[in-house]
């Protein structure tokens, strides 16, 4: 962890376009590795027949230099590569990935990325409207209780563009799959709301493998267990006021703070989601 305050300036001329708290958890320029970003699999016990359907679906995140079959090597926003995920072909298939770690304070946390997404360019259409969605879950546990926060931009729904913000605050319920063992699909199309104001246009090239980059921040105070603020672009959303995914805290999983992006196809296609580089920071 390193004290941006301690250190009386930033320690390294790539975080000049982010914007931290003062103290950084993890830097993650995906030009150096995969900085242990993995995939998520679903809870299991005795066998991996017992995972959730929803949880085998996904696939394991990869480094990529963004090859193109027009263009040549893209390559990431800085560097030479960045962290792809890939759903599987199929309306509504999902890949998800994350970080797995333990906040040793609590604190506000503010997540900042530069990201971009597109769906697989096997056509030569447009095909904006393939790409569901993409979003950020935290996953967080206290003394008293774990809660998931998560957001979406919605980009497009059954072949149409929605292009806004969502959150969800309400989940199906828990199955077990043995040994004392449950499990949670909360990744699903159902009960997700719309946040106040978070109609955004996101800036899609017209070429199928042509990308443009994105800055990202996400903020959730553990102390409180709510939001801050998101922003995209230049749009900022106060999402203090909103409500999220909260249980009774598990026996083992004190301390939890993971981070896990997902995305989803609306079309036929696999949907690609691709981070430069990834940023969390504490105010404490």
């Amino acid at each position: 962890m390193i004290s941006t305050s301690q250190a009386g300036q930033r320690p390294d001329i790539n975080l000049s376009r982010f914007d931290p708290l003062p103290r950084i958890m993890f830097y993650d320029d995906f030009s150096q590795g995969m900085s242990g970003w993995t995939e998520l699999l679903g809870n299991y016990t005795g066998s991996l027949r017992t995972m959730h359907p929803g949880y085998k679906q996904f696939t394991p995140p990869m480094l990529s230099n963004l090859t193109q079959w027009d263009g040549g090597t893209h390559g990431a926003l800085t560097g030479s590569y960045a962290l792809k995920l890939a759903s599987r072909p199929g309306r509504g298939s999902q890949t998800v990935s994350l970080k797995r770690m333990t906040f040793p304070r609590a604190c506000t946390m503010q997540l900042e990325c530069f990201f971009t997404y597109k769906p697989e360019a096997t056509q030569l259409e447009l095909s904006d409207s393939d790409v569901r969605s993409w979003g950020v879950v935290f996953d967080v546990q206290d003394s008293k209780h774990r809660v998931l926060p998560q957001v979406r931009y919605l980009n497009a729904l059954d072949g149409k563009l929605q292009n806004k913000w969502q959150y969800k605050e309400q989940s199906v319920d828990f199955d077990n799959v043995g040994d004392r063992t449950v499990t949670i699909y909360h990744y699903g199309e159902e009960n997700w709301k719309d946040i106040p104001g978070g109609h955004q246009l996101i800036c899609y090239n017209e070429i199928p493998t042509k990308v443009n980059w994105h800055y990202f921040r996400l903020g959730f105070d553990i102390r409180t267990l709510r939001y801050t603020e998101l922003q995209c672009n230049d749009l900022v959303l106060d999402l203090s006021g909103l409500g999220t995914l909260k249980f009774d805290a598990m026996p083992n999983l004190q301390n939890l703070f993971n981070v896990i992006p997902f995305v989803d196809s609306d079309s036929d296609r696999r949907a690609f989601l691709y981070f430069d580089s990834i940023l969390l920071s504490g105010d404490w």
